[in-house]
């Protein structure tokens, strides 16, 4: 297998090079490390949505937007589909590295975890990547700072110049983008929690509602979790039967039915102290190979709607 990092920076320079389209700014930090905002100063827009989705994946899966409707109205879908899920979604998409520093707060997903490695996913997978460039995609309402691509550098074993943080606020176009991205994602990140090895996952193809943007970020977090939980919609291939399909769907949660901003106020803002079994996307179809189909979970237009402010 190709290393993801570099796949990943391939797309880096494509953005790069085509920054002033994409509506995205890059800039270089005193250490040497290269910021890319995606949507905190910058304006973004769906298409840098859909790029930086893709370096998210490492390349590895194809993102494309359709129109549908919620609630009887036209909205945008972003459809994500991979035929290396555990690669693209676990090892490489997952917001899986918390950033957290006395002045800047942020959460990172993307490949330069897989240098890392130190996540259940990679040891059960056994796949570790190596490579002399590295990229963090980076939700945060702050652009990172020197200490934030430092711990980075030091993290992933590279100097600071080797690194690329792509960063958008969730109240962006970007991050209405990426967060509907997810699907699939949350999909086979629940599997893989209920025991269900990802390796028996051939095939998946995710979509979900592109999220009306607020730059309260409050508001954003809880439309972008609704967008998926009660929208979004996944069709999976697998290789293997499973007692537990069910368990990747968000109708699995106790709290299926509450708007995620209710969710997360109740919870004084600590995800923690959310039940994680809401994470996932609405409805899931899986295809057993030589086995039986099932069909899991529903959407519900009325908390969309609500949420949406349709």
């Amino acid at each position: 297998m190709d290393s993801i990092n570099r796949m990943a920076i391939e797309l880096v320079d494509e953005a790069l090079d085509f920054a002033g389209v994409l509506g995205i700014e890059g800039y270089e930090l005193d250490s040497g490390a290269t910021v890319i905002d995606f949507g905190v100063d910058a304006d973004g827009g769906v298409e840098a949505g859909m790029l930086l989705a893709e370096i998210q994946t490492a390349g590895l899966a194809t993102v494309q937007t359709r129109m549908g409707d919620v609630a009887g109205t036209p909205r945008p879908y972003v459809e994500l589909s991979t035929d290396r899920p555990a690669l693209a979604l676990l090892c490489s998409q997952k917001a899986g590295w918390e950033l957290a520093f006395d002045d800047f707060d942020g959460l990172g997903s993307g490949p330069a975890r897989a240098l890392v490695g130190e996540e259940e996913e990679f040891h059960h997978l056994g796949y570790y990547d190596e490579f002399d460039l590295t990229v963090l995609s980076v939700e945060s309402i702050d652009l990172p700072t020197d200490e934030v691509a430092e711990h980075v550098a030091e993290t992933t074993g590279l100097e600071p110049s080797a690194i690329f943080l792509p960063t958008y606020a969730t109240g962006s176009l970007v991050g209405s983008v990426t967060g509907a991205a997810r699907a699939a994602e949350l999909a086979v990140f629940n599997l893989f929690e209920a025991g269900y090895d990802p390796s028996s996952i051939l095939s998946i193809n995710g979509s979900a509602p592109l999220a009306p943007v607020s730059y309260d970020e409050s508001v954003a977090m809880g439309r972008t979790n609704d967008a998926v939980a009660y929208g979004g919609r996944v069709h999976v291939t697998v290789s293997e039967d499973f007692d537990d399909f069910d368990r990747a769907v968000s109708t699995a949660g106790s709290d299926y039915g509450v708007p995620f901003e209710q969710l997360f106020e109740d919870a004084d803002w600590d995800f923690g102290e959310v039940d994680p079994d809401v994470f996932g996307p609405a409805q899931v179809t899986v295809d057993v190979v030589n086995g039986p189909t099932y069909t899991l979970g529903e959407t519900d237009e009325d908390v969309l709607a609500d949420s949406f402010g349709l």
